[in-house]
């Protein structure tokens, strides 16, 4: 394998022990009291040559301060202004991208979409160019996903077919380079380099910063990696790259890693501790996409809701924050900070068009100042993702949830209660360690009792590192799991079809955001419940200035009724079949909707359409 350089490259002396012994020594170069004397000569030689280089050598590497972020280096700033003081080993210019083509494929969850758009942000500042076409990039990052062995199968395949590009690379051009970004890199790094070869760098979530220096230590020919987690890393002063330019919503993130330590999950591990974004910085993050016209952000988290910004020293002596009724954390009570009630009802204050989402939050973190929050702000949505896992005490104590099957329906209850038409979602675990035959069907009942709008149902997947690994045993045969993850989806598929025939004849706010994937005659967007919904691109009138007849575009507000609904589904999305539903007007002001009576405009129209609606 070839060497891997991780911090450094040091020029080798005669002897194995003389690059380490260059770095330690020189950390006391200014008042040093050692004599030359005291370290023996590589291979015994104690020639004053060989001292003399070695002196030498000392006198011109790097100080102590290089190694302290915070510190002032004593050292010329490049030319550039957008590239920071470089490592002593590299120049300025070699940490430049030099117009040379990058290539982001993104898997997984919607935080790594946004690590997706945090990284070109800092590639793009130091001169690399984005590009669309997998041929003419000259590099390729893939943002990886450890959550289950699937996701990671996905990457190695993956790897096999950009293995063939990367041999079949012209002479002529400059060698194609391939890197592994996000949590596969973090969890395996070691087998990643040692298995394939052609894989050239890998940075873990906390490293994206530290990829212009990566991919300068890569053009030398060697591999490269940074896979350090970190406890204060959230990437507040960097403002995400939007991927694309027509968008409608973008992701903000607002705290990186989780203490919950669920037995199942290998987040901690990849992802660190939990850590939050200062809220001034994502204020000014949110104002600056409203600015561009961006009308729906989801605020993300691992963990979303235990959001918690100490970097007011006003609100350090501030208490515990209050947990859901009947709900446990597996951490000690965090104090002090501003919560995310408080950054919740801030962020919907910038912009009453905007529209709020947030995910993915854990049960235990719903106090009711979050619920009335969310039932008074008309733009943040009456959508709340609740993963349940299990509807199994026993699992649910396996699992290390923290609640109870009837704490966690007694705040399903609750929230409805708060939240008038809430529209719930879930994520539901088959197989998990030590499931018995009377747990699935507590699990199913469960599925009948809530009645979910979503839901996200997967096999087990065991992951290395987690306490489940450690001390549970994956018993549950795989065929049972496949077994139980189908009855599972046909429940779901029942229940969510009687939730949803409450969208039968209400009228409901569509925020647009383009043509259908399915017809190019159709448009595509989502309503408060996040349904995707697709209707025809037709001329309506624009309620702003009545007669005129206009078409909706991306970014628009449109009233839609829903008449007849029929389900059906897959194992990962669940689509909504809508026979007949009216377009009713386009809105350009959204705040206006909430105080106009729908039945009004309704009665004045009399155009309707046959089209589709999705439920993902």
């Amino acid at each position: 394998m070839r060497p891997l350089r991780c911090v450094f490259q040091a020029q080798r002396l005669s002897a194995p022990w003389a690059s380490l012994c260059w770095v330690l020594l020189r950390t006391r170069r200014a008042h040093s009291t050692v004599s030359s004397e005291s370290c023996p000569s590589p291979e015994g030689k104690s020639s004053a040559a060989v001292q003399k280089d070695f002196s030498s050598r000392l006198a011109t590497g790097p100080t102590f301060q290089h190694f302290l972020r915070s510190a002032s280096v004593p050292q010329e700033k490049p030319s550039s202004p957008e590239v920071e003081d470089p490592p002593p080993y590299l120049s300025g210019d070699e940490l430049l991208g030099r117009q040379r083509k990058v290539y982001l494929e993104t898997y997984g969850c919607q935080m790594n979409v946004n690590d997706t758009e945090i990284a070109w942000s800092i590639l793009q500042k130091s001169g690399y160019l984005r590009t669309s076409n997998l041929q003419e990039a000259d590099v390729i990052l893939l943002v990886t996903c450890s959550i289950r062995e699937k996701a990671e199968q996905t990457i190695w395949n993956r790897l096999h077919q950009l293995k063939v590009l990367k041999t079949k690379r012209p002479r002529s051009r400059v060698p194609l380079r391939i890197g592994i970004l996000g949590c596969m890199a973090e969890r395996l790094k070691g087998e990643i380099l040692s298995r394939e070869k052609m894989v050239d760098l890998l940075a873990g979530p906390d490293a994206y910063r530290d990829l212009p220096r990566l991919l300068a230590v890569v053009e030398s020919g060697q591999q490269a990696a940074n896979v350090l987690l970190s406890l204060d890393e959230t990437y507040a002063d960097i403002m995400p790259v939007q991927t694309s330019p027509s968008a409608t919503s973008a992701f903000v993130s607002i705290m990186r890693g989780c203490d919950n330590m669920c037995s199942y999950c290998i987040v901690p591990f990849t992802r660190g501790r939990e850590r939050s974004r200062p809220v001034a910085s994502i204020l000014e993050e949110v104002r600056k996409l409203s600015e561009q016209g961006l009308k729906e952000v989801t605020l993300l988290g691992q963990n979303v809701n235990s959001f918690r910004d100490n970097s007011e020293v006003q609100f350090s002596s501030a208490g515990p924050a209050n947990l859901s009724r009947g709900f446990t954390a597996n951490c000690k009570p965090k104090l002090g900070g501003l919560r995310f009630s408080h950054l919740l009802d801030q962020v919907s204050r910038i912009d009453p068009e905007m529209r709020i989402r947030f995910t993915s939050p854990h049960p235990k973190d719903f106090p009711d100042e979050v619920l009335q929050l969310i039932r008074e702000r008309h733009n943040i949505c009456k959508q709340i993702h609740l993963p349940a896992q299990s509807g199994s005490n026993r699992v649910l104590d396996a699992m290390r949830r923290g609640y109870s099957r009837e704490a966690y329906v007694a705040l399903v209850h609750h929230i409805r209660e708060s939240i008038p038409g809430v529209s719930l979602s879930s994520d539901f675990i088959t197989g998990f360690c030590g499931e018995t035959e009377d747990d699935h069907q507590q699990t199913v009942s469960l599925l009948r009792e809530v009645q979910y709008n979503t839901g996200y149902l997967f096999a087990y997947s065991m992951r290395q590192k987690t306490r489940a690994y450690h001390r549970l045993k994956d018993d549950v045969p795989e065929e049972v799991k496949l077994r139980r993850l189908e009855e599972l989806i046909t429940v779901f598929r029942e229940e969510a079809s009687k939730a949803n025939e409450a969208s039968v004849a209400r009228t409901q706010v569509v925020l647009v955001e383009g043509f259908s994937k399915r017809s190019t005659t159709d448009l595509c967007g989502r309503n408060d419940a996040n349904l995707k919904v697709i209707f025809p691109d037709a001329e309506v009138e624009d309620l702003t200035n009545p007669g005129l007849k206009v078409r909706a575009q991306p970014g628009d507000y449109v009233l839609v009724k829903y008449h007849l609904c029929q389900f059906s589904n897959s194992e990962r999305t669940h689509s909504l079949q809508n026979h007949y539903e009216r377009l009713i007007n386009i809105l350009h002001d959204l705040s206006w909707w909430f105080q106009w009576s729908p039945e009004e405009g309704i009665a004045s129209l009399d155009r309707s359409y046959d089209c589709q609606t999705e439920w993902c």
